[in-house]
């Protein structure tokens, strides 16, 4: 299969386009940054330099492909996260209409069935939107819970206060966690695997823990058997996210991540669900033992 996905060598791109050509596929992967692709070029990729926000680049880049993979980076250089979604959603749409592309696996969120009132979420269901008018074109939007990679956020807190916390909602609220990973192995299953044909979001999950159990298998792995998560006011953790040098707009963007976090918005699709996907392999303990790794790198 003629396979293209966006996302540069991110850490899902980059392992995702590693499985597919390990199986044998062509995979092109599109990125602004030559240099950064360059490792996946030397493993067989082909490299297709380029926006994202540039249809007729797109276009392009989607001649003759079997299937895509496509994805929102966060766009912390747009004044209109939402408009951003939208554009690029459209852009993804039509470069796949023009192409008669036959596949298409999203990477989305939980909480992207809402449009409005989640922050950056409600970009990447701009996204999901754009794609949904496409016909004759399967369309799979891997929805993924909450990156355990974003738990390193919580270092400088760690250490500074020797708690955890954020605007999350009480300590015993759960948290749908996920490894990028995993995210990459669905990907994978999704774009090659022509049974995989999810007609609604199959949401990708590798353990479900309350917030209590993250701070205590993270502090077990850190020499803080002890380590709290305390919960924060939207003000408190606006203020600690400006304090680390947050700009006003990206600390109220993530407080309303939070607040979606705690009223249960980004969730309570997945959690309406009769049958749920089953989890991924990497679990909290996993995740752990690379924080611990980052913990003590020297500040």
């Amino acid at each position: 299969m003629k396979i293209v996905l966006t996302g540069a060598a991110g850490n899902i791109s980059k392992p995702l386009a590693q499985q597919l050509l390990a199986q044998g596929h062509s995979v092109t992967v599109i990125g602004r940054n030559p240099e950064n692709l360059r490792p996946l070029v030397e493993q067989g990729a082909t490299a297709a330099i380029g926006h994202i926000e540039d249809e007729a680049f797109l276009t392009e880049a989607f001649s003759g492909a079997d299937a895509v993979y496509t994805m929102l980076p966060v766009p912390y250089h747009a004044s209109d996260w939402v408009a951003y979604g939208a554009e690029v959603g459209q852009n993804y749409a039509l470069a796949i209409r023009a192409n008669d592309v036959k596949k298409v696996v999203n990477l989305s969120t939980y909480g992207a069935h809402r449009l409005e009132g989640i922050g950056p979420i409600n970009s990447i269901g701009q996204v999901e939107k754009a794609l949904n008018t496409l016909e004759n074109t399967t369309i799979i939007h891997l929805r993924a819970g909450f990156f355990y990679s974003n738990l390193a956020r919580q270092l400088p807190t760690i250490q500074r206060a020797h708690i955890m916390g954020g605007n999350y909602g009480p300590p015993d609220r759960t948290l749908l966690l996920v490894h990028t990973n995993d995210i990459a192995e669905v990907a994978a299953d999704a774009l090659t695997n022509d049974g995989f044909n999810s007609t609604e979001p199959y949401y990708v999950v590798s353990d479900v823990r309350s917030y209590t159990d993250v701070a205590a298998v993270i502090g077990k792995n850190i020499g803080e058997p002890d380590l709290p998560w305390v919960p924060f006011s939207d003000e408190e953790f606006r203020n600690g996210a400006k304090q680390a040098g947050m700009s006003d707009t990206l600390a109220d963007i993530y407080v309303g991540v939070g607040q979606g976090l705690a009223n249960g918005t980004l969730a309570e699709h997945y959690e309406s669900l009769t049958v749920k996907p089953p989890l991924g392999k990497t679990k909290l303990e996993d995740y752990a033992q690379e924080f611990a790794a980052l913990y003590a790198q020297p500040a």
